[in-house]
C-alpha cells in the first residue's frame, strides 16, 4: 500500500496533549514550510521554543494525521489570539476587530504524499469546532506574501487563496502584518508581509 492509497488516522489534542507530538511538529514544520511560498530555513532548537507557546495556553489545540504505522504525517495548531500571537492582537484591533473574540489558526502542515485526500477539511473542521466550543466568534490565519515574480516561485504552484475561499474565509482588506524568518540562503531572518483571512464561526 503507498502513501496515496493509505488511510489517515485524526486525532484532536489538547493543550496538555501538545508536548508529546513537539518533536513530530518541529519535523513537519521545518519539512513542510522549506517549500515555497515560505522558503524556510528551520531551526529544530527555534521550532521547540514556538511550539511551546501551544502547549503553555489553555485555549490551545492541535489535531493530528497519522498514517497507518502510527507516524505523524501532518498536523494543524490553534490557539486563542492572545495567547500564541499577542503582537497581533493591536493588528486586529486597529482593523476593528476584538482580538479576544478571534481563535487564531496556526500552521496546518501535510507531508505531500499524503495530500488531495481531504486531510486540509478535516484540519479545518477540527479547528472551527474547538474554537466554537470555547466561545470564540472568529477564526483567523495569516499566509505569507510573496511578489508573483519571485524566482524561487515554481511554475506549476497554486495558491490555496481557492480552497480557504470555499472554506468561508475572506481574505482581509488591510490586515496585514509582518513575521520573521531565515529563508533558504539566507545568513539573517527578514520581515515578511503575512496577509489575514478570517470567517465568522457564529
Amino acid at each position: 500500500m503507498t502513501a496515496k492509497t493509505e488511510e489517515l488516522s485524526f486525532k484532536v489534542l489538547s493543550a496538555r496533549e501538545i508536548a508529546d507530538v513537539l518533536d513530530d511538529l518541529a519535523r513537519l514544520r521545518i519539512t513542510v514550510f522549506r517549500a515555497f511560498p515560505y522558503l524556510y530555513e528551520g531551526d529544530e532548537a527555534y521550532e521547540r521554543r514556538y511550539l511551546e507557546t501551544y502547549a503553555k495556553s489553555p485555549g490551545a489545540m492541535v489535531v493530528v494525521a497519522a498514517n497507518m504505522r502510527g507516524e505523524i504525517v501532518g498536523a494543524a495548531t490553534a490557539a486563542p489570539l492572545g495567547d500564541h500571537q499577542p503582537q497581533l492582537a493591536e493588528d486586529f484591533r486597529k482593523a476593528g476587530i476584538p482580538p479576544d473574540a478571534v481563535f487564531y489558526l496556526g500552521e496546518s502542515v501535510l507531508l505531500p504524499e499524503y495530500r488531495g485526500r481531504g486531510a486540509g477539511h478535516r484540519f479545518f473542521d477540527a479547528r472551527e469546532a474547538a474554537g466554537r466550543a470555547q466561545g470564540y466568534e472568529i477564526a483567523a490565519f495569516c499566509g505569507v506574501v510573496r511578489p508573483t515574480d519571485q524566482p524561487q516561485r515554481p511554475g506549476d504552484y497554486v495558491p490555496l487563496d481557492g480552497f480557504w475561499t470555499k472554506r468561508g474565509y475572506e481574505k482581509v482588506d488591510g490586515l496585514v502584518s509582518t513575521m520573521a524568518w531565515r529563508d533558504i540562503g539566507d545568513m539573517e531572518e527578514s520581515e515578511k508581509p503575512m496577509q489575514f483571512w478570517m470567517r465568522r464561526l457564529t
